[in-house]
């Protein structure tokens, strides 16, 4: 494989030539949301997430012999839980699943020989629209997410915690990934919001409001570090090639 991991960077010739370069080539999609996360990180960082993931995970998959490509992401996501809060855009669960189906079907006919959906937006309908995706395509896609208890387990604990809606965990990953999508000054004077959306969502309370984050956040935002955000990358880096080689093995 070329440097040239990001599909966009390909033009039919280079990309032909990775493909017929006798290396299986895995597509990587990075999916997120278009959603609120607090006065301090950008409406993308669902993405920025996925993103930042799918581009340490090329490298170790090129590692174990497979070629890698980034997909454009896929930024619009079911966004429930975030109703009311200005920037929340939600689609229907049946057209993000039809879509992304669509996307992994067209990656499989243009010659990849898997496809992974690696999702970072963890609100349960849009985790569920996105492994339907994968299992209306069946062979050849896999799904990423830290939702598992396999993966979640690997995770900081705010994470475990289920307090991690823009707070220390999705913090940290962006001061490393993308860190002019935080506004520094803002995230160090919030105050801790110890609110567990697991706990919230397992009681049937299903927005932010309803919840009591006012604010649109949840954990310790000020608490973050960008360490510690590499740290958390190389783990979600690790759960998408872990999915991806089990995928591949038939496990």
């Amino acid at each position: 494989m070329t440097a040239r991991r990001r599909l966009g960077d390909h033009t039919t010739v280079s990309l032909r030539a990775a493909l017929d370069g006798g290396r299986p080539v895995v597509a990587l999609v990075p999916v997120g949301s278009v959603e609120p996360h607090g006065p301090h990180l950008s409406l993308l960082t669902d993405v920025v997430i996925s993103e930042g993931a799918c581009e340490r995970a090329a490298a170790r998959l090129e590692d174990r012999g497979l070629a890698a490509v980034i997909a454009p992401a896929v930024p619009y996501g079911v966004t429930e839980c975030a109703a009311g809060f200005a920037g929340a855009v939600s689609v229907p669960a049946e057209a993000l699943t039809a879509y992304l189906a669509a996307v992994a079907r067209g990656l499989l006919a243009a010659g990849c020989a898997h496809v992974c959906l690696v999702n970072n937006h963890l609100e349960p309908a849009h985790d569920q629209a996105v492994r339907a995706a994968a299992a209306a395509v069946g062979a050849g896609v896999s799904v990423a997410c830290p939702l598992t208890r396999r993966w979640a387990r690997t995770l900081s604990p705010e994470f475990k915690s289920g307090a991690c809606h823009a707070g220390r965990y999705e913090t940290s990953i962006v001061l490393a990934q993308a860190p002019d999508a935080v506004d520094d000054a803002a995230r160090a004077a919030l105050p801790e919001v110890p609110i567990s959306l697991s706990e919230q969502l397992g009681k049937g309370v299903g927005t932010f409001a309803a919840m009591g984050m006012d604010r649109a956040y949840a954990g310790a935002p000020a608490a973050a570090t960008a360490a510690e955000g590499e740290d958390l990358l190389a783990r979600l880096a690790e759960m998408v090639v872990g999915e991806v080689v089990d995928a591949m093995a038939g496990a």
